[in-house]
């Protein structure tokens, strides 16, 4: 399981890994009742902290998108598609409203802002 960690986005470790998690499950890349890396193998990977790790299980359980079987690890729990992807879709609306604030405070017009976000949105492609 790929997992891009930035330390330079102030996000907190556990909170990207956690967020990314969740964009798999929601994606359907990580499929209900898959087992997700332990702990110790995930940290490891990713070179962080086995309570970093930890932590990002333990809210992906709180939040119902996995589940952890003792003595077998952490599974991939059944979600409400929908509700996942409207979560996901209230998160970018809010990072949209930051950047039209932004764009408006600074005389940035729409038709620029819309082509930053062509240009971000291709990028990956």
């Amino acid at each position: 399981m790929e997992i891009i960690i930035s330390n330079s986005n102030g996000v907190p470790i556990y909170e990207q890994i956690k967020e990314q998690i969740k964009v798999k499950i929601a994606s359907g890349e990580l499929k209900e009742n898959e087992l997700l890396p332990s702990i110790r193998l995930l940290a490891k990977d990713l070179s962080c902290s086995v309570i970093t790790t930890k932590n990002a299980y333990e809210e992906l359980v709180k939040e119902g998108y996995v589940k952890n079987i003792p003595s077998k690890g952490f599974y991939v729990a059944r979600i409400n598609k929908d509700l996942a992807l409207e979560e996901q879709l209230h998160k970018i609306e809010e990072l949209i409203d930051k950047a039209v604030l932004i764009a408006k405070l600074n005389n940035i017009d729409l038709k620029t802002l819309k082509e930053m976000l062509n240009i971000l949105y291709e990028e990956d492609k």
